[in-house]
């Protein structure tokens, strides 16, 4: 029997064999939805064994009723594009989410963590997380989190960046492993995929090998999901290097992607020319606030950045100066140099102008995916918090710091949202992104952040899960301008920016304007920021 609010379903039936089947019928079904198409509807589902009316067991479950498709092609070309879109009851859905690692260095310590942690995902209006490959399997609770909270669970298999043994004895202990897994978390509603690992597929390519030839993720890992979970979607590998990507010897012909690259201006071709439909993995280094550095850097290594060792340990480089990821603290020095054509002479300056290139960075990787739909169809970006102390590209820290990025994203994530779009035959478009269920009506206003000046306004309507352009506004390249964006849609007030120009901006004049971008709806207090 199974109960959520007025649905309500009950049956019994003879078991005639140790395993088998029962089918039940749900009349009028309230359905699972991702975060912003609808309700996550959670039934609670109890099961008895009866022998002659006495009940020889019971179990209790949470099951959410839903279908879950991955429409996906091999390859996608310019000629010919290609798809990577995640259908839930049969409704295409715009993912918007972020990768999930290890919530603690210490995993004794990661349920302690999880509820916290996953309310940022809430907050921030996510409707997918990615469980990456580099980390552990979660608990029943984080998924608990996740059926409540309406968010898709991607989970890849616990394999990452390198070639895997291929002998019978790790094929045999990779599917018991597997096994054990997609036994526990099979019943979750949220979980809507099951990827054979990260990024394999590329290490193997590059290093000579022939994906194709991966036994665990091309002959086990599927057979194990067939067996356990045949209606859920599987993916060799993130990103899945077909047999016609491999033949094509392209990267770019792969519908889903990670888009690391030279990391350099976040407006770069690397970016606005990538071909993506899906994109899995994209980051943005941001420096941790002040108070929370002071926590994990000694006083007399917090200042000057470059050739400091604690600074160098604390981004991920186990070896320290000279190690092969030593480089991310010049990368997060010279993302500030992109963007304001300065090194800044302070420790205060560093983290306030980190952090707003990482805003500023994350936010337009949204956009661009929201602005293309349905061409683009999903981002999860890397990444949402760290585990463990760390200058990086999570939007708040290990000690729950929240970075500037965290209050933009929050905004460009909304089911609702009004975005602008880059210059073309001297104007930029403003464009609705309504993903929910329902019409979107109600007014909206542009003006410039310097003057006042109304640039646009009016009223708008904008059908289920599509988009709507709502105008233009003139403008030279040559510019430098801060538009402010203000919206009231059913009743709910939201805001967002656009930055305008090329860079080097002045860092001066983008800290006024803070206090401006602080007042739009949902708000943030500016003081706070890098603190």
């Amino acid at each position: 029997s199974g109960t959520c609010g007025s649905s309500q379903f009950s049956a019994t039936e003879v078991v005639r064999f140790c395993a088998g089947r029962v089918n039940l019928r749900v009349g009028e079904p309230q359905l699972w939805w991702p975060r912003g198409y609808g309700e996550a509807n959670l039934y609670d589902v109890q099961v008895e064994l009866l022998q002659q009316g006495n009940v020889l067991t019971r179990r209790r479950e949470t099951i959410g009723i839903r279908t879950v498709e991955l429409i996906r092609t091999d390859i996608t070309t310019r000629e010919e594009p290609g798809e990577f879109l995640f259908k839930v009851n049969g409704v295409p859905i715009l993912c918007k989410g972020s990768n999930w690692v290890p919530a603690d260095v210490f995993h004794s310590r990661d349920a302690s963590r999880y509820e916290r942690m996953l309310k940022l995902f809430y907050d921030l209006k996510c409707n997918i997380v990615r469980c990456w490959g580099g980390g552990v399997y979660e608990d029943h609770a984080f998924f608990d989190l996740c059926d409540r909270y309406g968010m898709l669970v991607w989970q890849d298999f616990s394999m990452a960046c390198a070639a895997y043994p291929q002998d019978k004895i790790f094929l045999d202990t990779m599917a018991e492993e597997a096994a054990s897994v997609v036994r526990k978390l099979r019943n979750h509603a949220s979980l809507a995929l099951w990827c054979g690992d990260n990024e394999c597929d590329i290490i193997m390519d590059m290093a000579g090998f022939d994906p194709l030839k991966n036994r665990i993720t091309r002959e086990v890992l599927p057979n194990v999901v067939y067996n356990h979970d045949p209606w859920r979607p599987y993916l060799p590998s993130s990103p899945y290097y077909a047999p016609a990507a491999l033949a094509a010897k392209d990267g770019d012909v792969v519908p889903e992607q990670h888009l690391w690259g030279p990391r350099d201006y976040y407006k770069s071709r690397f970016y606005t020319e990538s071909t993506a439909h899906f994109v899995s993995e994209i980051g943005y280094h941001g420096c941790p606030n002040l108070s929370s550095i002071k926590q994990f850097i000694e006083p007399d290594y917090l200042w000057p950045w470059h050739d400091n060792p604690q600074w160098i340990t604390h981004c991920t480089d186990a070896v320290g100066v000279g190690g092969a990821y030593s480089y991310r603290i010049q990368l997060m020095a010279d993302q500030i140099a992109e963007m304001f054509g300065v090194q800044p002479s302070s420790l205060e300056e560093f983290i306030l102008a980190s952090q707003i290139s990482q805003a500023e960075a994350k936010k337009y990787f949204i956009e661009m995916t929201r602005l293309r739909k349905w061409r683009r169809t999903g981002i999860i970006w890397w990444n949402a918090i760290d585990g463990w102390p760390q200058f990086s590209d999570a939007v708040v820290d290990y000690y729950f710091g929240k970075k500037l990025a965290f209050h933009y994203i929050r905004r460009v994530q909304e089911p609702f949202c009004l975005m602008i779009g880059e210059p073309q035959s001297w104007h930029v478009p403003v464009s609705a992104g309504n993903d929910s269920l329902a019409d979107v009506e109600g007014e909206f206003r542009v003006w410039d952040a310097d003057d006042g000046q109304t640039l646009l306004e009016g009223a708008f309507n904008v059908q289920p899960n599509a988009s709507a352009l709502l105008g233009q506004i003139r403008v030279s390249r040559g510019e430098q301008r801060l538009f402010l964006i203000e919206w009231t849609a059913n009743g709910q007030t939201g805001g967002n920016h656009y930055l305008l120009g090329t860079p080097p901006f002045s860092l001066e004049r983008y800290m006024g304007w803070l206090q401006q971008l602080a007042t739009l709806q949902p708000s943030f207090p500016a003081e706070t920021v890098g603190k």
